[in-house]
């Protein structure tokens, strides 16, 4: 049995530590996602050494790998993680559905007002559930439920980060395509414009991390066309908009739900990408989760809400 001082060393900080570093492999990359420098990182997994007796990773060249002793831990921690999640999904599915906290992970650069407006719907029919919403990147949403910290992600798949979903499920939103946001009259005559027409002028982009980024890079790779020059990155659709049309000359690609959410705000064309490229918007959250009840009737009540209007009809009433 660990002594006192030893059970501090596995605290669930230096677990998420050492967690995090299996994922990257990579001290470096590690310690900036946590927020602490690289030697505070080392330090907490040389005292997880100390008191397993054993290293958990070793290095060829500059690259690090698990050892058999790191290879159990990292099973032990996960193990003890779905248990902590499990306890915690026992407890709040005995709560009642007309009261407690139900928290929403939405995707940053997602088009927000329609959830939005559900939210106040919503708190009109169930007062005392209190809803926390909060705007995450891409790694957040899926850290923060795979950590129980959120109840729903709302998040674009496929998402090819997302490595199994045995106990995961999805719920469509809606499918959003992608749209070149562009000056060009000839193409605002066509119906959609090619990968390679497309790539005519410089590009305004999300960050090379984020979802729409990383899909472009896709379909452009599988449809054998040579990527835009890309001139300038943002986390923000807005920001992207805004770029464009005050530049001369570059497009930038949005989602259309962005599109036509805003549209009063357009001073660009909108055509759709040849071949399509469309994502889901989807809830997606723990199987578990829909035993708890208040998230279960937050579910139902999403239907009842877009049976009401659809989702398109409420983006176009929101301008």
């Amino acid at each position: 049995m660990l002594d006192e001082k030893s059970r501090r060393v596995f605290s669930s900080k230096a677990l998420n530590y050492f967690d995090e570093l299996t994922k990257n492999m990579s001290y470096t990359k590690t310690a900036q996602i946590l927020g602490i420098t690289q030697p505070a990182l080392t330090q907490q997994i040389k005292k997880i050494e100390r008191v397993v007796g054993a290293p958990l990773f070793y290095s060829v060249g500059k690259k690090i790998y698990l050892t058999d002793a790191g290879t159990s831990l990292l099973k032990a921690t996960h193990q003890m993680f779905d248990l902590i999640n499990n306890v915690t999904d026992q407890i709040q599915q005995a709560s009642s559905e007309k009261s407690g906290t139900i928290s929403i992970g939405l995707l940053s650069t997602a088009e927000s007002v329609v959830i939005e407006d559900f939210i106040v719907e919503y708190n009109r029919i169930n007062p005392n559930v209190v809803i926390d919403l909060n705007l995450l990147t891409r790694k957040e949403l899926w850290d923060s439920i795979q950590n129980n910290r959120i109840d729903l992600a709302i998040m674009y798949l496929p998402d090819r980060n997302i490595k199994s979903w045995k106990i995961y499920k999805s719920k469509k939103i809606i499918s959003d395509n992608i749209m070149l946001i562009h000056n060009n009259e000839k193409f605002s005559k066509k119906k959609s414009v090619c990968y390679k027409d497309a790539t005519q002028k410089p590009w305004a982009t999300y960050l090379k991390s984020y979802y729409f980024s990383e899909l472009l890079q896709e379909r452009y790779r599988d449809a054998l066309v040579d990527l835009p020059k890309v001139i300038a990155r943002f986390s923000s659709p807005y920001q992207l908009l805004k770029f464009a049309q005050e530049s001369d000359d570059v497009y930038t690609v949005l989602p259309l739900s962005f599109c036509i959410a805003h549209e009063p705000m357009f001073k660009l064309y909108q055509t759709p990408l040849e071949p399509a490229i469309s994502s889901d918007l989807s809830f997606v959250y723990r199987e578990d989760k829909e035993k708890i009840p208040r998230i279960q009737e937050f579910l139902d009540e999403w239907d009842n809400f877009l049976d009401k209007m659809s989702y398109i009809d409420r983006l176009k009433s929101s301008r």
